[in-house]
């Protein structure tokens, strides 16, 4: 792996730690930076299609009445390829209340981020976020 790649890697891997750290501690506006404002996600509950980054925005509130209820959310894995201009990062993450996670401790929400280079920064275009299909 060349050093440019590597570089990009540890640079992405930063960007994403920072994210999630940011979503555990609340921060809106550290959880949207680095975002692009053409942004697209695919998110667990409804609308489960957001475009922009008004509406990734306003998604957040809702979520963060998860952490009133002692709301977990922590990487456990993240592998990150990188090209020049484009990359892709995936990741496991503890995510729910601890009572969610004392009932089901396998469960790890799934995260797939696209990002492209603007202005030789790292940028997240887009957000997937999914757990397994589990049928009761």
């Amino acid at each position: 792996m060349e050093n440019t790649e590597r570089d990009a890697e540890a640079q992405i891997r930063a960007l994403i730690e920072r994210w999630a750290n940011a979503v555990q501690q609340q921060d809106l506006e550290t959880i949207i930076a680095d975002h692009a404002t053409d942004l697209v996600m695919f998110d667990v509950p409804p609308p489960n299609e957001l475009r922009g980054i008004e509406a990734y925005r306003d998604s957040w509130g809702p979520f963060f009445e998860h952490f009133k209820r002692g709301g977990v959310f922590a990487i456990e894995r993240l592998d990150v390829t990188a090209g020049d201009r484009v990359a892709f990062a995936t990741a496991l993450l503890r995510c729910g209340t601890r009572e969610e996670l004392e009932k089901d401790p396998a469960t790890r929400l799934r995260l797939t981020v696209g990002l492209r280079k603007e202005d030789d920064l790292w940028i997240i275009a887009h957000e997937h976020h999914s757990y397994p299909y589990k049928p009761d």
